[in-house]
């Protein structure tokens, strides 16, 4: 079977093609499960989920058929996906990487910093004698850490699939049939990381599938394999290097609500709706739900702080109101990780206070 074909961004064409993703993914063995439509994350669980938090493990919800908790609840049960879309056609689809024996190399080319040099390529010291002019993502740190293992580089392999990412970055996937269960993690993490800005998906975690939409774009399969190829070796032998095997039973959170929609509706009823506000409270947010695919390693505490912070900025600057922020930051923070509210708070409220010292005037700016 070939991979779904990628469709337009006309509402009327995703609707019918939608499903079809979720049902070729499910066909492959690879259980999958919504995601809110146009979004990367799982849409709200039911309303008694969200009323008493708990583990994933002790809800009834996937069990009866529905899909709280995420990638918890994902399945290849051919009629239960189908009663799922029939609630929401305009879901995309998520693939719980874990139970599908899948590790997606997660390449990102974001504008960021250089980091320090040891924190380029982990456990693999880089001389300042070394030029370092032209590395800017993770394409190159990839490119770079395959040529010292003498192998290829793992983003030209058109022996497995390869899907680009609306944000010009690219997922590569493969199968672990050596069951190895790796475990997630993010390039920028100060922890367990492959390479800078070069994201692991594996156990604990869920990978958007080829040829879903979002408002971003599509997840594009690039000419090549349409299925993932076996893990090769060199690169299993780094994921154990750079710390991806767990000691010890994992506690992956479960990701909920997709908070971006309500935060412009925020926006709206505070006043504010220009277009720069938005997209700048919409990346934020983003960034921070983003953290309930990859329950460790994620950097979620910066990226908590540093929204916080931006929002912080937005409050000061009359683009909604601190209560609207505050309350906006939390659902987001509990998204990513429900268990921590009381840390979170202490972050929202530092960060709150530290931006609103830096009125963001993004009409003024824009001019």
């Amino acid at each position: 079977m070939t991979a779904p074909m990628a469709v337009g961004s006309d509402r009327t064409e995703r609707q019918p093609g939608a499903l079809a993703v979720a049902r070729w993914c499910a066909a492959q063995g690879w259980p999958v499960h919504p995601l809110a439509p146009g979004r990367k994350t799982p849409p709200a669980n039911c309303q008694p989920c969200q009323d008493s938090p708990h583990s994933p493990t002790e809800c009834p919800c996937p069990r009866v058929g529905r899909w709280c908790h995420g990638f918890h609840a994902a399945t290849t049960d051919q009629d239960v996906i189908g009663a799922w879309w029939r609630v929401n056609p305009g879901f995309g689809t998520g693939v719980a990487c874990g139970p599908a024996g899948l590790v997606v190399i997660d390449v990102d080319s974001h504008p960021a910093d250089v980091p320090a040099r040891d924190r380029i390529l982990p456990g693999i010291p880089i001389h300042d004698s070394v030029d370092l002019e032209g590395l800017e993502n993770g394409y190159h740190t990839l490119a770079l850490l395959a040529a010292l293992r003498k192998a290829p580089d793992p983003s030209q392999d058109t022996g497995t699939l390869r899907v680009r990412t609306p944000s010009g970055g690219l997922h590569i996937w493969y199968r672990d049939e050596a069951n190895h269960r790796f475990t997630c993690s993010t390039g920028s993490s100060p922890g367990r990381a492959l390479a800078w800005q070069v994201d692991v998906r594996a156990h604990g975690g869920y990978i958007v599938a080829p040829s879903t939409v979002t408002t971003g774009g599509t997840y594009t399969p690039l000419p090549g394999a349409t299925t993932p190829a076996l893990l090769p070796q060199w690169l299993a032998e780094e994921l154990i290097r750079t710390g991806h095997l767990k000691d010890r039973p994992g506690q992956p959170t479960a990701p909920q609500p997709a908070v971006p929609d309500r935060a412009r509706q925020a926006v709206v009823a505070a006043g504010g709706g220009r277009r720069g506000a938005e997209k700048v409270l919409d990346t934020v947010l983003q960034d921070v739900t983003d953290c309930a695919t990859t329950p460790e390693g994620a950097g979620f505490t910066g990226k908590l702080n540093r929204a916080a912070y931006t929002v912080g900025g937005l409050v000061s600057a009359g683009h909604l109101t601190h209560a609207a922020a505050e309350r906006l930051l939390a659902d987001a923070a509990r998204a990513a990780r429900p268990s921590q509210d009381r840390q979170n708070s202490a972050v929202i409220r530092s960060g709150l206070a530290a931006g609103s010292r830096q009125p963001l005037h993004i009409g003024k700016a824009r001019g």
